[in-house]
């Protein structure tokens, strides 16, 4: 998603310490980070703490995206606040910055089928797509993107509208 994001908006990435991939550019006429932790998922709030305190991004202007099994696949949920829904990153993420005050934006991977992965949840987000699923997924980050270009450019109760169905 941060690569489709650097890509569609120009913005160059560069690694850090081998613990994130990070870029700062213009998105919809507003100066934007674009953060890549590449720790373990549940220790990513870590970079985004300390990139947020660094730069003195408030929580409310963050934006995180992450993946939600207990969305079919392909399916997007804006939401403006709330808890972590049991994601162990967005967790990470509001014990970190101590607040639960941040937009997420969730893309729908679906639950295994019964029989497969079911005793290693792991395994299965990390596996790659299906070729059924790479189709849906690819079409998921491409209305990713435009909601995350409807937020910044201060249009979240549209992106809400639009991808919240």
């Amino acid at each position: 998603m941060i690569d489709k994001l650097a890509s569609y908006f120009s913005v160059k990435l560069k690694e850090e310490d081998g613990r994130y991939r990070f870029g700062i550019g213009k998105m919809s006429g507003e100066d934007v980070i674009l953060l890549q932790p590449l720790t373990f998922m549940n220790r990513s709030g870590d970079v985004v703490g300390e990139l947020l305190r660094y730069y003195k991004v408030l929580p409310n202007d963050l934006i995180i995206i992450y993946d939600d099994i207990d969305l079919n696949p392909g399916q997007l949920r804006v939401k403006v606040k709330g808890g972590s829904g049991g994601h162990r990153g967005c967790a990470s993420v509001i014990a970190s910055i101590g607040t639960e005050d941040f937009l997420r934006i969730r893309i729908g991977i679906g639950r295994p089928d019964a029989g497969h992965y079911l005793h290693d949840i792991a395994y299965y987000v990390l596996s790659e797509f299906t070729r059924d699923e790479k189709p849906v997924m690819e079409e998921a980050i491409e209305d990713a993107t435009e909601a995350v270009r409807m937020i910044v450019g201060n249009d979240t109760t549209g992106a809400m509208n639009k991808f919240n169905q």
